[in-house]
């Protein structure tokens, strides 16, 4: 992705507990001080990483459970390697802050996801220790192979080690990566980090097959009869030995064939991934061999903190908690989400008709869908992370008479934009797409604002796009939606809405506006999150209207019409991309209509977005109240100083 510039001075944040004792961390600032450290020492830094990190996690919204299961690995890593020269690449990025404290950041991680501060996954422009910029998952394979197969052409010699969990290896761009790395055969380490979890349980026949790996017959015969044959040359290579598979068992018992040994790339393990000192020994070893290697190490999410072993999914990304005892810090009145409101619909909705079938990658608590998959888990699919699979799944679904529900945040569905074009679209498929996440979501950053559906789904012959202002619309949405033919996009933020009565359900006709300001000098038209913006900017400013836009498309012309011949002037606003955006729409629409009102155009602007308060982020991109105002006033409206 393209990055934007970093901004100044990192913010400030003062930490809810006192600083740990840390003594050997205190050493190591750099990967170069970490090689100054003993092998015997290792472990206890490991543990002052992961005191470390849950004293920064304490306060709250960063990723705590899967940066504490790959503490010891990274350790290993980094004490083998020579970072960074040797290329160490993170799949998805947020297990890594144990990499971010080992290369010289340690001082600045209470500026984690903070404006100017560093950002939650590993970033090209934050370091030079960072290989890749990273927020979606599977992506880790292809760029390792790339990497190697750059150095070979080039002539160079330097190791490229990518860590990559269980969970996006659900991914179809890693087991295609995978696939192309066993055909070219180029020296890399894989190091697979199985934890079982990805932010859900893992799901799927990989998942699968790692489980039934470590209880296999086959697999302990081997172990045993492997360590009394070298147990008295050497106790590590025993414990690699004994891990090895059985040619003859291979041969005799074909469903015991290890995928990764079939698909060409040398496995070991598993192994304990907890164990720095046989990490350190292994990777030793295998950064030498030829050709590609995984290294199948077995960790637990959340290590060295019971109550995050014990609740992995909670403890993926907590709110703030005290680091001694695991208790949430109270406050403030109870909030419901709109990934809440969603699934409370969707599950009442699945009641009322039977074609009603939920699919996500992934996301079960993102996206809402614990209570759905638990009354309905007849109608509920979890596809892993392979937002492809999802919507091709849809489609044929739709073909067979269901009405599925796409599930999905909007970052994400960009992965799947073709299937969507191709498999849904051209035939007219009867499928939903609840976009969760849309427009900027902050503190995750550019690789998850999700500022660019409008654009890129309006591009796209049948697909109909709505915005819901509130947790009533978007069960008025959902509930059309799912009786009208044809493909349906309805996108909402990250944030809280109001909680909507059970069994409450709008008549709402896809494609009509509603005026929900009088006024008709200057109108702004908004829906969804920037509606909110433009009934704030234009409280008590007289000829200044405002519709609530709910619908991108199709646009409800008749009022659009109505507006555009009464105004001295449209403001658009839109949390999305101004290219080809909801403002593109009303331009394109006018211009269709012969109408030459003027137009102002407020959206995010052409770049990507660093992370930050989603409020920030709208204030800089001239979304939010005090930026309409302040088009109000250049328009000639006598607007009242501030908001």
């Amino acid at each position: 992705m393209s990055r934007t510039p970093e901004q100044s001075a990192p913010a400030t944040t003062e930490l809810v507990s006192a600083p740990t004792l840390t003594p050997l961390l205190d050493r190591v600032n750099s990967p170069a001080d970490l090689k100054r450290l003993s092998r015997e020492q290792l472990p206890t830094l490991s543990q002052e990483l992961r005191d470390e990190i849950t004293r920064v996690c304490s306060v709250g919204g960063l990723h705590l459970a899967s940066s504490l299961g790959a503490t010891d690995l990274i350790v290993a890593l980094h004490y083998v390697l020579n970072s960074p020269r040797d290329r160490i690449l993170f799949d998805v990025g947020h297990q890594a802050y144990a990499h971010k404290m080992l290369t010289g950041r340690r001082d600045q991680m209470h500026t984690v996801k903070k404006e100017g501060g560093l950002s939650g996954f590993t970033k090209v422009s934050e370091s030079e220790h960072d290989a890749i910029t990273v927020g979606h998952a599977s992506t880790s394979l292809a760029n390792a192979l790339g990497m190697a197969m750059a150095r070979d052409a080039l002539g160079e010699d330097y190791t490229v080690a990518a860590v990559i969990g269980d969970g996006s290896l659900t991914g179809g761009m890693a087991l295609a990566a995978l696939n192309t790395i066993g055909d070219v055969q180029r020296k890399m380490l894989i190091v697979l980090n199985d934890n079982e979890m990805s932010i859900s349980e893992n799901v799927g026949a990989m998942s699968k097959f790692m489980r039934g790996l470590q209880v296999q017959k086959w697999f302990q015969e081997g172990e045993g009869a492997g360590k009394k044959a070298v147990q008295a040359v050497s106790k590590p290579l025993a414990d690699l030995m004994s891990r090895a598979k059985s040619s003859t068992r291979h041969f005799f018992d074909p469903a015991s064939v290890n995928p990764f040994a079939a698909m060409g790339v040398r496995y070991v393990g598993p192994v304990d991934g907890h164990n720095v000192g046989q990490l350190v020994w292994l990777m030793e070893r295998l950064i030498d061999l030829d050709g590609p290697t995984i290294l199948h190490v077995v960790t637990r999410k959340g290590k060295g903190l019971s109550y995050a072993e014990a609740d992995p999914i909670y403890w993926h990304g907590p709110g703030k908690f005290d680091p001694a005892t695991g208790d949430l810090s109270k406050g403030g009145k109870p909030t419901y989400s709109w990934s809440a409101a969603f699934g409370d619909a969707v599950t009442e909705l699945a009641k009322l008709d039977p074609r009603t079938f939920v699919i996500t990658p992934a996301m079960r608590e993102g996206s809402g869908l614990v209570g759905y998959s638990k009354a309905h888990p007849k109608r509920y699919l979890d596809v892993g992370i392979a937002e492809d699979v999802a919507v091709t799944t849809a489609a044929g679904m739709a073909l067979q008479g269901m009405r599925p529900i796409v599930a999905i945040y909007s970052s994400f569905l960009q992965r799947a934009y073709d299937q969507v074009l191709h498999d849904v679209a051209i035939e007219n498929l009867n499928v939903t797409f609840a976009i969760d996440r849309a427009g900027i979501v902050g503190a995750d950053g550019s690789t998850h604002n999700g500022v660019f559906d409008l654009s890129y789904l309006r591009s796209i012959p049948n697909v109909r796009v709505g915005l819901p202002k509130d947790a009533y619309e978007l069960r008025g949405m959902l509930k059309a939606a799912q009786e009208t033919p044809g493909p349906f996009a309805i996108r909402y933020p990250r944030g809280n809405t109001e909680r909507v009565p059970e069994g409450t359900w709008p008549d709402l006709k896809w494609g009509t506006w509603e005026r929900v300001q009088a006024g008709s000098d200057v109108v702004i038209l908004a829906g969804g999150k920037a509606l909110e913006y433009a009934l704030k900017a234009a409280a008590d400013l007289p000829g200044v209207g405002v519709v609530n836009a709910r619908f991108v498309k199709p646009l409800d012309l008749e009022m659009l019409r109505e507006v555009a011949a009464s105004a001295r002037t449209l403001i658009t606003v839109e949390d999305n991309t101004v290219l080809g955006g909801f403002g593109s729409a009303v331009l394109e629409a006018l211009s269709d209509m012969g109408l030459t009102v003027p137009v102002r155009v407020l959206g995010i602007p052409d770049e990507f977005q660093d992370h930050a308060t989603v409020e920030s982020v709208h204030a800089r991109s001239g979304i939010d109240a005090q930026a309409i105002r302040t088009v109000l006033a250049e328009l000639g409206v006598d607007v009242p100083l501030g908001v």
